[in-house]
């Protein structure tokens, strides 16, 4: 007498990206350097978009002049997209990226 074989399953292997499984890594907010905006002003919209105190925003804006970046941020995701569109609003150059 022949047996009756049940379907056969087989088993559901999950697949998690990055962001599922640690949502609230930080991503970096990098502001780079143009020829089009004073440093003046660099240094006047990191205290207005970050709240830097005056002796911050001077260091990370000469970052940016003499290294072409800086690194001005490290936040989860959505504020870091926050921090990327104030940024682009004064005309600044900015990008976020995972830290390496």
């Amino acid at each position: 007498m022949a047996q009756a074989v049940g379907p056969s399953t087989t088993p559901v292997r999950e697949i998690r990206t990055e962001s599922e499984v640690s949502p609230d890594l930080p991503w970096d907010v990098i502001v780079w350097d143009d020829p089009v905006n004073l440093m003046s002003y660099v240094v006047f919209v990191f205290k207005q978009v970050f709240g830097f105190p005056d002796h911050l925003a001077r260091k990370l804006m000469l970052e940016v002049h003499e290294q072409g970046r800086a690194l001005v941020a490290s936040e989860p995701r959505e504020q870091a997209e926050r921090y990327v569109h104030a940024l682009h609003g004064y005309g600044l150059r900015a990008t976020m990226e995972r830290p390496s």
